[in-house]
């Protein structure tokens, strides 16, 4: 069900999402949390999408405020519910004008009562996100950093800002990653790591997030660059771990499969799949607290690795 509710208030929109829930028996009990979508306008569906699918496993609703301070004031909403909402129900505003300037009371009035609230900026994210008016009163902050705006500076900039309560999905899709390789390092012949190498697209800053990562946990020397693009085009490409034996190798042969190789060892054929935003999304919305490893990650680890190493042609 999808209720439009042109040039209205945010009291109006309360008293509708009520008047929905009873005529189509909706209800909001069982809501675990509130995300609110803060995107620009035309890039919304995805978001929506997205946190549609992730709400079959977190029970929300979703505020989706898209805000242009051109034109005249007013607020334009949209109220889905039922099949049109999965999970969840979902809230558009279309703020323009002065009423786009208060973002926190646009919101505020529609939050779930005693329920955690979740920010999600899928592009364009505040400069400060815990210092916003959404991210003031969000328990969690979501960027990317792969979306726009594209900067070659944008994980300095993340870790210059970054407040617990932070986490990007740069970081979120390499959970698969960091799941293989510490499988791998927990296989004998239990030798210490003496030095690393990752590889990835020039367009995905995971590849700087996990050399950061590498370079924290196993403290040894990290070397990483970026691939030409006519040579990988996106994500991670590989990661090879020097030990005494002989170097450990998993690299990614397309977008479902990778290689495992191990001295010693035939070479194995390994699934790992791109990361869908959904499942990112989903995985950000299991834990409420603080991912203290990510904020050790993106404020200390990154600034050990230093630059990505010229692409080899």
């Amino acid at each position: 069900m999808i209720v439009d509710l042109p040039d209205t208030t945010v009291s109006k929109i309360a008293r509708s999402l009520v008047s929905v829930r009873e005529e189509g028996g909706a209800v909001a009990l069982g809501r675990v949390l509130t995300l609110v979508i803060v995107t620009t306008h035309g890039l919304q569906e995805e978001a929506i999408e997205a946190a549609n699918d992730a709400s079959r496993e977190h029970p929300m609703r979703v505020i989706v405020l898209i805000a242009s301070t051109e034109g005249e004031s007013k607020l334009d909403a949209q109220i889905r519910v039922g099949g049109d909402a999965g999970a969840s129900e979902v809230v558009v505003l279309r703020a323009y004008g002065e009423a786009a300037g208060n973002q926190e009371g646009l919101v505020t009035g529609l939050l779930l009562p005693d329920a955690p609230v979740v920010a999600w900026w899928p592009d364009f994210p505040p400069a400060v996100p815990a210092a916003s008016d959404i991210g003031r009163m969000a328990q969690r902050r979501i960027t990317d950093a792969s979306t726009k705006p594209y900067a070659s500076d944008r994980l300095s900039q993340l870790g210059a800002s970054y407040a617990p309560g932070d986490t990007d999905l740069a970081w979120t899709r390499l959970t698969h990653w960091r799941e293989q390789l510490a499988a791998v390092l927990d296989q004998p012949p239990y030798e210490p790591v003496t030095a690393v190498e990752v590889v990835g697209a020039g367009s995905s800053p995971s590849t700087g997030l996990l050399a950061a990562w590498l370079r924290l946990k196993l403290d040894v020397p990290v070397a990483w660059r970026y691939s030409p693009p006519e040579e990988w085009e996106h994500g991670i490409q590989k990661v090879r771990l020097t030990r005494a034996s002989g170097d450990i190798v998993l690299e990614r042969s397309n977008d479902i499969d990778a290689t495992l190789t191990q001295p010693g060892q035939p070479s194995h054929d390994i699934v790992l799949p791109r990361r869908t935003l959904r499942e990112c999304l989903a995985e950000e919305l299991r834990r409420l607290d603080p991912d203290l490893l990510y904020g050790r990650v993106i404020t200390e680890g990154w600034g050990l690795i230093g630059a990505p190493a010229t692409a080899e042609s």
